[in-house]
């Protein structure tokens, strides 16, 4: 009896052995994305996400939606503290340098080593626009997924209606300012058609007011130190008046502070002739529009100039070493030339790597539709998007007070100082421990 249960426990052992050993399950890595525009990304996110997954069955990859830049810049941030950071995170570009003072990301330098390339390699397959916002200190810490820049956009019906050709888009402000006259329309003292929007809500009223500064001949902050921004000038005074006439004086934009999805349902539904956003709309307004319409260069004052916009790739700090693997592979992935032109045609936004305009898909979406190109012709003129120490409350202090001058509250002289105000007070502890910590 005793004989018998030991041969079977032993048979039992024997063929457990004999067993093939359970693999390892894939490793499971968190995406942490926004959706700053207009249009189906989510969808988009989780196709992408599919095919990753589908093609890497050593990783599982999840996509977690997490709200704006801010929004996900927050959640990020928390996650970190709690000891639990995403794996990869698609990051607000200009968050970059506020998180690298604060030790939060990975730099990715090692990673591009292990690879057998070098940083320059690496960075040389983006546009060299976009290296200000993803290298910090000579090192890498973020990789270009999808980025913009702000673009004109015109209903090509209203311009023609009011004698205006469409195919000869206005290149100055003077330009825009008569364009727009001519495109409002008024039923007594109401308007019943906007000439143009440009959008004012946290975060992109920020973006707009670089945009407008750098076109008028500014710098929007110090872009070789992140204690420093530049409210108080004449190139920003300039800026801001002008769309404060737009406002108040001419009465050909609609009056406070429009969000970016405002804008362009104004401008999709009739009601504005002409906008300014993001290229990361087109493909909402390619989809919507009932009408024909151009995209063209932001109009100058004295030189043209743009703000790179968009976000990066990033790894937080925190990561355990397989997951940490496990994120490069999957940005290396969504930041191939295929990817990337997916990505771009799918969203709107142009493609960051500079080899997925070559990619047969590419060429022919190019051909059919042209109004892709304009972003892409404008980065040769495309600056980084502002980047300092806590670049969030920075940033608010002058998108306040820009709301309050779009509102009719405040004069724009008296806004931006106390803008500059505002953000030298937020500034002031990076500045001791940097400018201002001498020997």
């Amino acid at each position: 009896m005793l004989f018998s249960r030991r041969l079977a426990l032993g048979l039992a052992m024997a063929g457990a052995l004999a067993l093939p050993a359970f693999a390892e399950g894939p490793t499971e890595i968190d995406l942490f994305f926004p959706v700053p525009v207009d249009g189906k990304l989510a969808r988009d996110m989780s196709t992408l996400i599919k095919d990753f997954n589908d093609t890497h069955p050593d990783i599982k990859a999840t996509a977690v939606y997490t709200g704006s830049y801010d929004d996900t810049l927050i959640k990020t941030r928390a996650a970190i503290k709690a000891g639990k950071p995403p794996s990869a995170v698609i990051m607000s570009a200009n968050f970059l340098l506020d998180m690298q003072i604060e030790s939060e990301l990975t730099n990715l330098d090692a990673l591009i080593a292990a690879d057998g390339t070098t940083k320059e390699k690496f960075l040389g397959q983006f546009f060299p626009a976009l290296h200000g916002n993803a290298v910090i200190d000579r090192s890498v810490y973020g990789v270009p997924f999808h980025n913009s820049t702000p673009l004109l956009y015109i209903n090509a019906e209203h311009a023609k209606e009011a004698g205006l050709d469409p195919s000869k888009p206005p290149q100055t402000w003077a330009e825009v300012t008569d364009w727009a006259k001519k495109l409002t329309k008024r039923d007594g003292d109401k308007v019943t058609r906007w000439g143009i929007a440009i959008p004012c809500a946290y975060d992109y009223c920020g973006w707009m007011m670089e945009t407008l500064t750098m076109s008028n001949g500014g710098r929007y902050y110090n872009e070789e130190f992140g204690g420093e921004v530049y409210y108080d000038t004449p190139s920003m005074l300039g800026a801001l008046t002008w769309w404060s006439d737009l406002v108040a004086k001419h009465k050909v934009h609609p009056p406070g502070p429009q969000p970016g999805p405002a804008v362009s349902t104004s401008f999709i539904s009739g009601n504005a002739s002409m906008m300014m956003l993001s290229t990361g709309s087109l493909t909402f307004v390619r989809d919507n529009a009932k009408f024909s319409y151009k995209v063209a260069f932001i109009p100058r004052n004295v030189r043209n100039a743009v703000p790179i916009g968009g976000a990066s790739l990033i790894v937080p700090a925190g990561l355990k070493a397989d997951k940490q693997k496990a994120a490069w592979t999957l940005i290396k992935w969504m930041t191939s030339p295929e990817k990337s032109g997916w990505w771009s045609r799918a969203t709107g936004y142009f493609a960051p790597n500079m080899a997925a305009y070559k990619t047969p898909d590419m060429v022919e979406f190019l051909n059919k539709n042209p109004d892709a190109k304009t972003a892409v012709e404008q980065l040769d003129v495309a600056k980084p998007w502002f980047a300092t120490y806590k670049t969030v409350p920075v940033r608010k202090t002058l998108e306040d007070e820009v709301q309050l001058v779009l509102n009719g509250k405040k004069q724009p002289k008296d806004a931006l100082v106390a803008a500059q105000k505002a953000a030298d007070e937020l500034l002031k502890p990076y500045n001791a421990e940097t400018t201002l910590k001498l020997p």
